[in-house]
Formats: C-alpha cells, sequence, structure tokens
C-alpha cells in the first residue's frame, strides 16, 4: 500500500528519520469480525489502533507480549483480568487501563464503543492477520 493511498503526509527531518502526519478518518477501517472493526497506525516500536467494537462485542481471554494502553473515547468496556479472570473493571469514556506483557484479559463492549489501543511492540499477529481469536 502506497503512503499516498493512506493519505498520510511524510515529512523528511535532517537526521535521516521521517515524520509521518495521520488522518483517522482517512486510514483504511478493516472488518475483522461483524462486530469489531479497527484501523491501525504503526511505528517501528509501538501501534496505535483504533477499535470499533458494537454492544455485545466480546474480546476472547488471551494474552501477548505487547505491553498495552486502552483508552475508552466513547463506549464502555468491561475487562476481565487475570487466568481465572476473578478481577473485573469496567472502563468507560474518559478512562484508560493499563494491561502489562503476559497477563491474560478479556472484553466485552456494554455499549458501542469507540477505543484507542497503544501497544509496544507493535501487534505482529494484527499486522499479519493471524489474530483468529478475534476473527471467529
Amino acid at each position: 500500500m502506497s503512503t499516498a493511498t493512506l493519505h498520510t503526509h511524510i515529512m523528511p527531518t535532517s537526521n535521516a528519520r521521517t515524520v509521518t502526519w495521520y488522518k483517522w478518518d482517512e486510514m483504511p477501517r478493516e472488518t475483522v469480525s461483524p462486530v469489531l472493526d479497527r484501523r491501525l497506525i504503526t511505528g517501528d516500536r509501538m501501534m496505535i489502533a483504533h477499535v470499533y467494537l458494537k454492544k455485545g462485542c466480546i474480546v476472547p481471554k488471551h494474552s501477548h507480549e505487547n505491553e498495552q494502553i486502552t483508552y475508552i473515547l466513547e463506549g464502555a468496556l468491561k475487562f476481565w483480568i487475570g487466568d481465572d479472570e476473578s478481577e473485573i473493571v469496567m472502563v468507560r469514556a474518559g478512562e484508560v487501563l493499563h494491561i502489562p506483557s503476559n497477563v491474560p484479559h478479556k472484553a466485552e463492549a456494554m455499549e458501542d464503543t469507540l477505543d484507542v489501543d497503544i501497544f509496544d511492540p507493535p501487534r505482529q499477529d494484527w499486522l499479519n492477520k493471524t489474530d483468529t481469536y478475534l476473527r471467529k
């Protein structure tokens, strides 16, 4: 995919690194399942995603090496944390949840929800589309 297709703006800098500017509304929107869409922006060492979940969408229990920060812009997600899912936390618009590396978690959209997920390092399974737990 060319950068022109993504409507990004590349800004070369004097140190041979590139600064890139994006507009969310112009980023490709991937339908992962009938109840979950997302848009991704990836850097060298981090990834940010807009994740659109319809009310009732379940993100099955999973874990990953990536550290995760979830910031809810609209709606609410209920999280079950840990192997036994014993810790439950409701995250609403304006709230942030930090999930350390390799901590099992599951989520349910309590209403139509838009969240911003930030990962370090980028989620290779999302980039490769091998995230089968989300595609059921």
